[in-house]
């Protein structure tokens, strides 16, 4: 594996830090998937106060269209249309007495709703 690549023409889409990765690929091997063929995705949705949210999920491998990212031995795919609200972001794994978990640093979000969990680009 390569310390970072990027099919989607050269741009990184996503950074991730090592602790981020770290927690993914541990979660990725206890679902049974292959970490050399499966990844996180990372997408946007439609929905919460604020217009979008960032969704996640393990899958088996890319779809042919999705950037692929690869870093700290983690792959994310990012599909086209997310593409455009995410590029730049920070992938990272928060811990703390408010519960653990991943959060998306995101240069291109302009306003958040009040509990973080929505966003507006």
């Amino acid at each position: 594996m390569s310390a970072e690549t990027d099919d989607a023409g050269g741009e990184t889409t996503v950074t991730i830090t090592q602790q981020a990765a770290s927690e993914a690929i541990q979660l990725i091997e206890s679902e049974g998937l292959d970490t050399d063929k499966a990844g996180l995705r990372l997408f946007v949705q439609q929905g919460g106060c604020a217009g979008l949210s960032y969704g996640m999920r393990f899958d088996h491998e890319p779809e042919p269209d999705d950037a692929i990212v690869e870093q700290n031995g983690l792959r994310v795919f990012v599909d086209p249309a997310s593409q455009n609200y995410i590029g730049g972001s920070r992938l990272q794994y928060e811990g703390g007495l408010q519960g653990a978990g991943f959060h998306v640093d995101n240069p291109n979000v302009v306003s958040e709703c009040g509990c973080g969990e929505s966003f507006r680009t």
